[in-house]
């Protein structure tokens, strides 16, 4: 699932895109409020986490901005004005939640799942690629009917793969989500876990394509 994250406390945003990949969302970030509209007219987002308090154009004018014009994307208001009348005033605005500064990543997930999938109108916990398939809420792979177990680097990657949704990732998106936080980690570490992979998905109906300038893709096999 991809966000774009609107947010001007680039040390705030930048934890929150780690936090957020290591979960496979797959993330945007723009520091300034004049940029939102210019982001979604771009590339087609699953949610807009929008903090109020934005250099350019504030929050609450990009928000009627959006609502006026009938965007659909659902938006979560990230903010440290936790207040009741601020929380009315930006719901009736249009927003689809509110989440208060500080809060824990958790907690924030869990709403993003919870309105997308509400936006979807259906299931988005679940993902799947021909047998094999990936419970969010449970965090879990699934072969068939038995659980596919896998260790804690394989299992990152292959979850950041199936959540993709056919998209492609390149080499250096997968060590960017998989190894968040690491940065004496070479690329070389990914193409030794797609080898794994590979190997665990032998047989499975499923496997790890690679296309050439783009990265790779989970795919079923035909």
């Amino acid at each position: 699932m991809r966000l774009l994250l609107a947010e001007d406390e680039s040390a705030l945003a930048d934890w929150l895109v780690r936090a957020l990949a290591q979960s496979g969302f797959q993330v945007d970030w723009v520091a300034d409020g004049r940029l939102v509209r210019r982001a979604l007219r771009a590339t087609r987002y699953d949610a807009l986490i929008l903090d109020l308090g934005l250099p350019g154009l504030a929050g609450e004018e990009v928000l009627l901005s959006l609502r006026e014009d009938e965007d659909p994307v659902p938006i979560l208001i990230l903010t440290a004005r936790d207040t009741l009348a601020q929380r009315v005033a930006t719901l009736k605005a249009g927003a689809d939640d509110f989440l208060a500064k500080p809060f824990e990543v958790e907690e924030l997930e869990a709403r993003l799942q919870a309105l997308i999938r509400r936006s979807k109108g259906r299931e988005v916990s679940k993902f799947s690629c021909g047998r094999l398939a990936y419970d969010a809420s449970t965090k879990r792979f699934e072969l068939g009917h038995e659980v596919f177990t896998l260790t804690a680097r394989e299992h990152a990657l292959l979850r950041t793969l199936i959540l993709a949704g056919g998209e492609p990732l390149s080499k250096r998106e997968l060590l960017e989500r998989v190894f968040t936080g690491d940065a004496e980690v070479h690329a070389q570490a990914v193409e030794v876990l797609i080898h794994r992979l590979r190997k665990r998905l032998l047989h499975t109906g499923t496997q790890i394509a690679t296309l050439r300038g783009l990265g790779y893709v989970l795919e079923a096999v035909p």
